[in-house]
């Protein structure tokens, strides 16, 4: 009798143990399977980022091959330019010579030579001819002014400077009179501050005459200030000062012209 209950209760605890384990086992597969799943959320976040990014260059790619395409036409037409006042040059030349009594022979070869050159497909203008595409107003179809405008910023935020500065040029010459213009030239302006002061403040300068009613324009009046006074030029510094306070006296430009003022008086 007391050998059946001893057995009774090793089979107990065996079938206690085994239990235990089997609960375990559970567990640890629960915990691998929630750690597979934060991973391939993680995953798909990288993922996404990635793609952003990847967006975000191709665009840019874009912008840049869009000014190449613009700068490539401008050559062409200058080249096209040239040509044009080289025929005339010539055509003054034939004039001149039957003037001067050169030979018939002579006046009509010259005139051959330029109407042969005249009729000759200028390769320029061909390769120019099967480029990029062209949209309705005649220019190289490309982003419109918001969004070149926001992948440059994004550029320059990232500290691609050159290149955020190409955008934002290109965006000023396309876009001129669009309400972020003058955001644009402004951060064209500061790209330069630390390798290029003198072209910070001249970029300034005429932010304020071409724009003179953004609120971007205290501001471009006050950093010409401010880099006046790092140069060492109070005299300067205090006249861009008060410009600003005098000009915009709400701005909060304005109060921090007034303590600087204060600081430089004489």
């Amino acid at each position: 009798m007391v050998a059946t209950t001893c057995v009774a209760r090793r089979n107990a605890v065996v079938l206690a143990l085994g239990l235990l384990a089997g609960c375990a086992l559970k567990g640890d597969v629960r915990k691998v399977e929630l750690q597979v799943q934060d991973l391939r959320a993680d995953l798909a976040k990288s993922d996404a980022a990635r793609a952003a990014e990847r967006d975000t260059i191709l665009l840019a790619v874009r912008l840049l091959q869009q000014a190449l395409a613009t700068q490539q036409a401008y050559l062409v037409q200058m080249r096209g330019d040239l040509r044009t006042e080289l025929l005339s040059v010539q055509q003054q030349l034939v004039s001149v010579q039957e003037l001067t009594g050169q030979s018939q022979q002579r006046l009509t070869e010259l005139r051959s030579r330029i109407e042969s050159r005249a009729q000759q497909p200028d390769p320029g203008v061909a390769a120019a001819a099967g480029g990029a595409p062209v949209g309705p107003s005649g220019n190289p179809a490309g982003p419109g002014p918001d969004q070149m405008y926001d992948v440059s910023l994004q550029q320059y935020r990232r500290g691609s400077v050159a290149t955020a500065r190409l955008g934002l040029r290109e965006f000023l010459r396309v876009f001129p009179t669009h309400e972020r213009a003058p955001d644009a030239m402004y951060y064209v302006a500061e790209s330069f501050e630390q390798a290029a002061p003198d072209s910070a403040a001249a970029v300034y300068d005429q932010l304020v005459r071409t724009y003179p009613k953004s609120p971007r324009a205290p501001s471009a009046l006050y950093k010409q200030g401010v880099l006046a006074e790092q140069r060492g030029d109070k005299t300067t510094a205090r006249n861009f000062y008060a410009r600003v306070i005098a000009g915009y006296p709400r701005s909060p430009e304005a109060d921090l012209a007034r303590q600087n003022q204060q600081r430089l008086r004489p």
